[in-house]
């Protein structure tokens, strides 16, 4: 049986770490896409090895105690891309295996990255060296996941410029780096950009590759992060894409109902959010 998630932002985010988990429990959640990984700006990445993991520590018991699972983590990634040099991208390696550490941690074992981009998010001039850098990064990474015991899933990008972004292209990469350890996160809305269907995308992927999912909506040109069943998507083809490859993971939630709707009518919304990930879990 597939469960349903959400990103933190929703609702840890918005109503602070305690009042956001039992939301989260009342509107029916199961699972938690963990996203304090993604800026490395804060307080998180600046504490001792030693902070760090007991604040970790901390926020996995109670987690825990809210009857919610971590199904998924987020790395790190900057906007715009910062990969331009050597340095940069040693940076990020750093960031990156201190949070698969952190992953583990949290008793967690799935852990989604962007491709690195030194070339920036609108233009590819040397696709060729784009995925020599993309494969010296992820193999060296690799061997970080194998330690901790958690498994990279590599997203699908909305840079419609990008020669490293389509299910198809990611699909490709995740084989030459061949590692039980690199598999694939499938983000709907950024197939949507493409004018791609995320079910084909899925049965194409297949259960061996598909690991985590990012579900989000919009309008097939922009990645706007919409509810479910508000844009292109076909949603009840999506459905039924992961009843045919028997995909066994998470529907997890990469959206939110917008703040500035009023309390009363937000929280409505909130639970039929919830509602529509139930049904695009075949629950």
């Amino acid at each position: 049986m597939r469960k349903v998630g959400i990103e933190s932002g929703a609702y840890l985010d918005r109503y602070g770490f305690s009042e956001g988990l039992k939301k989260m429990k009342e509107h029916g959640y199961e699972c938690l896409d963990y996203q304090a990984f993604v800026h490395t700006d804060t307080a998180l990445f600046q504490v001792s090895e030693r902070e760090f993991e007991e604040r970790l520590l901390s926020e996995k018991r109670r987690v825990e105690d809210a009857g919610i699972e971590i199904s998924q983590t987020h790395g790190p990634w900057r906007w715009p891309p910062q990969d331009f040099t050597r340095e940069q991208r040693e940076e990020r390696f750093e960031k990156m295996a201190k949070s698969i550490r952190g992953t583990a941690i949290l008793g967690c074992s799935h852990f989604v990255i962007h491709p690195i981009m030194p070339f920036g998010d609108d233009k590819d001039p040397e696709p060729e060296r784009l995925w020599e850098m993309n494969y010296e990064f992820m193999t060296r990474l690799c061997s970080v996941a194998q330690e901790y015991r958690v498994v990279i899933c590599f997203e699908n990008m909305p840079m419609t410029r990008l020669s490293l972004s389509q299910p198809d292209q990611i699909l490709e990469f995740v084989k030459q780096i061949h590692s039980d350890w690199f598999q694939i996160c499938l983000d709907t809305g950024h197939c949507a950009v493409f004018g791609l269907s995320p079910a084909e995308a899925v049965r194409k992927i297949g259960k061996k590759f598909l690991r985590v999912l990012h579900v989000h909506d919009n309008n097939g040109v922009n990645d706007l992060h919409w509810l479910p069943y508000t844009g292109v998507i076909d949603w009840e083809d999506f459905s039924k894409s992961l009843d045919e490859i028997g995909f066994e993971g998470t529907v997890s939630l990469e959206t939110a109902v917008p703040k500035k709707i009023p309390e009363d009518i937000r929280t409505l919304q909130e639970r039929s959010l919830s509602c529509m990930a139930y049904r695009i879990a075949g629950r």
